[in-house]
């Protein structure tokens, strides 16, 4: 339990329990200490209690006034508390806040249990569905209605007894053990450390990368050293251009058995108890496997149409990644070795062979790409798009001195929302780049609640020589938090569950993914892409070889990310309780696809958060699906121009304006004229 201290804090005092009067509404974060957390989760708690059992308690008939759009509405406070919350444990945590995840974690899910199984609340819910046809309501009602009514009953809202309780159990367990699964991953990555005292053992690296491994050295105590991490900007650079071929083993085999360890932070035990837990909750529930149970809310289905979408791409990239193997094994004979290709050569003689057939490097594109100028091109491209301006807050409360606040306005000068933007590495953050938000946008008692939304990276942080310098692959990260950030920033729906990305996994990396297309072309590039130093613009030369190289290594690329799509859906589609053990399980399951040795999956088992940790179970296929989607939407402006206005408002009208308020095949086909087409993807990568 969480010391009695920090529940000391009166409701009076704690800025989380009265209005903000921050501009524009924002945290107060410059007020809040973690002793605030508790009680003002005790108090929304309460205040939800209080708004659900007048609804549920009404003794008037129900409707969709008093009970579907009164559930959307309540429980504001504990939405507010937990974003600040959820955001902070993710992006600056400390010891403090991650005891208070784990006191309030179980109270929490225990809290949305007892409303998901409030009978009077769910038969007031059931006779108001009963009556959707006569009930004259528009479609955006229909639609919170028709997901209100099936969450409810997805939620074990129609179980009886013993099966009741079950659930309520199992969701609360499930709760905990995704909480400490996403700890261990992220304290184990803190924890590691490849220490070099040799410097001819930095032989290959870029001098800023040894830089920045200077620095962490003096950090942790090893002055005069340099410390390479798990962490992506240390690890990924290490493994693409350190010459010493035993320390790039030693590098991949420990990041690739993270959490595999045998020790305080292993995951095996969890994956077990997870994985078994789902598969009766979905029993429970009337589903064959969890798959069935996620997958009939997305766009796919159903876990066969999955398994086929997944199946015809891993027959087209996988003798494109054998090939390519063959080319990095040749490239390794020519150099006069004879080991085998293995999986900690291959990033390295893959950086080697594009520079051979490209003349290309990253150490030649990272200087036109630097943190600030990056953030200004994305800012030109939104603007080009969409008229949006962005303009920098200097006095809005900050959680950590590295964070940057922007006003959004729009293209008629109305206020939009404000965007967070956290950008740099460090221990107090958990690893990947994501979207989340602070305030989610709705309309609330005929007020329009202007979206606060943040996007959370991991890039290298500046160091006493040059700003962050990012990899082309990072710059398109950026891109692509981005276009997240759009969806909740340019929502513009009623109500808060239908609002910006709520909306179904495999339909919500569209916004996002298809910002990377403009990222990555030529002429986006020439608008802002200038060198660091010499404010040189980025020349031809260059675009033009990264354009000829963009096909290069997807093979690699594609076979990498299915695998762990694959691995995925094996997991979730096992149809009763097994003794399973993760790393054998994981085994059988790549060598039934075929992957080879080279290859390991982008993210193994033990470490695999998206399904274990960040609600992407039966869903890791979701990118590539939404792959589909960007590419084909993305054809759309190559049709007309790469900024017409006519196709970008469609695109904004129908997609990022809607949220979840239409089925997203509706919203696709309103923008685009037709059903996504595969072609467009298989010709980007190169698998065609």
């Amino acid at each position: 339990m969480v010391n009695a201290s920090l529940t000391a804090a009166g409701q009076a005092d704690n800025p989380l329990l009265t209005r903000y009067n921050t501009p524009y509404d924002v945290p107060p974060f410059d007020r809040i200490e973690n002793r605030h957390f508790i009680p003002a989760y005790e108090q929304a708690m309460q205040e939800h209690n209080d708004e659900i059992n007048a609804i549920a308690g009404s003794t008037e008939a129900p409707s969709y006034q008093n009970t579907i759009a009164a559930l959307d509405y309540s429980g504001n406070r504990l939405e507010e508390v937990s974003l600040v919350f959820s955001n902070l444990n993710s992006a600056h945590t400390n010891d403090e806040l991650q005891e208070i995840a784990r006191e309030m974690t179980p109270r929490l899910s225990a809290h949305y249990s007892n409303i998901a199984l409030n009978e009077d609340l769910f038969q007031r819910i059931e006779k108001v569905y009963e009556q959707r046809d006569d009930s004259g309501l528009d479609a955006e009602q229909k639609k919170l209605l028709e997901e209100t009514y099936k969450s409810f009953v997805r939620g074990g809202a129609a179980l009886r007894g013993k099966d009741r309780e079950r659930l309520r159990e199992i969701d609360e367990r499930l709760s905990v053990l995704i909480l400490q699964f996403s700890e261990n991953v992220r304290n184990e990555v803190n924890r590691y450390e490849l220490v070099i005292d040799n410097k001819d053992d930095l032989s290959g690296l870029p001098s800023d990368l040894v830089s920045t491994a200077a620095e962490v050295a003096k950090e942790r105590g090893h002055e005069g050293k340099w410390v390479f991490t798990h962490h992506n900007p240390s690890v990924m650079p290490f493994l693409s251009y350190a010459d010493n071929r035993d320390l790039r083993e030693e590098m991949k085999k420990t990041y690739i058995n993270r959490n595999n360890n045998d020790n305080e932070f292993d995951n095996k035990d969890i994956i077990r108890e997870i994985i078994n837990l789902r598969i009766e909750r979905a029993n429970l529930l009337g589903y064959d496997t969890h798959a069935h149970f996620v997958l009939e809310e997305n766009m796919a289905g159903n876990p066969g149409r999955v398994n086929e979408f997944l199946d015809e791409l891993w027959a087209a990239a996988l003798p494109v990644s054998k090939q390519e193997a063959y080319d990095l094994q040749s490239l390794i004979y020519r150099e006069g070795n004879d080991f085998r290709l293995m999986p900690w050569d291959w990033r390295y003689y893959a950086e080697k062979l594009r520079k051979e057939k490209y003349d290309l490097d990253e150490e030649e594109t990272r200087p036109y790409f630097s943190m600030e100028t990056v953030i200004e091109g994305t800012f030109m491209v939104v603007n080009r798009l969409w008229g949006l301006e962005f303009q920098k807050l200097e006095d809005a409360p900050r959680y950590h001195e590295d964070v940057e606040v922007y006003k959004v306005i729009d293209r008629d000068g109305s206020y939009m929302g404000i965007l967070y933007m956290d950008n740099y590495n460090r221990p107090s953050k958990r690893g990947g780049a994501w979207m989340s938000a602070f305030r989610q946008q709705s309309v609330r008692e005929g007020e329009f609640m202007h979206p606060v939304i943040t996007i959370v990276c991991n890039f290298s942080r500046p160091t006493a020589d040059a700003p962050s310098l990012l990899t082309f692959d990072e710059y398109t990260t950026f891109f692509h938090e981005f276009g997240h950030a759009l969806h909740g920033l340019m929502s513009d729906v009623t109500y808060r569950s239908l609002s910006g990305t709520s909306v179904p996994r495999d339909f919500v990396e569209l916004p996002s993914q298809v910002m990377e297309n403009w990222a990555r072309h030529p002429d986006v590039m020439t608008m802002f892409a200038r060198h660091y130093q010499t404010g040189e613009v980025i020349p031809d030369d260059l675009i033009e070889r990264i354009t000829a190289a963009g096909r290069f290594n997807q093979g690699f690329a594609t076979v990498e990310y299915l695998a762990t799509a694959l691995l995925d859906m094996d997991y979730h589609t096992l149809t009763e309780q097994k003794d399973i053990h993760p790393v054998e399980f994981e085994r059988k399951s790549m060598d039934r696809a075929g992957l080879i040795p080279e290859i390991v999956p982008r993210w193994r088992s033990t470490y695999l958060l998206h399904i274990f940790s960040h609600g992407y179970s039966a869903g890791y296929y979701s990118y590539i699906w939404s792959g589909v989607l960007d590419a084909d939407a993305f054809e759309a402006f190559l049709e007309t121009d790469l900024f017409d206005s006519d196709t970008a408002e469609s695109f904004r009208k129908n997609i990022l304006e809607k949220g979840g308020t239409r089925d997203p095949m509706e919203l696709y086909v309103n923008f685009r004229g037709r059903e996504p087409e595969i072609g467009p993807l298989l010709r980007q990568r190169g698998l065609d």
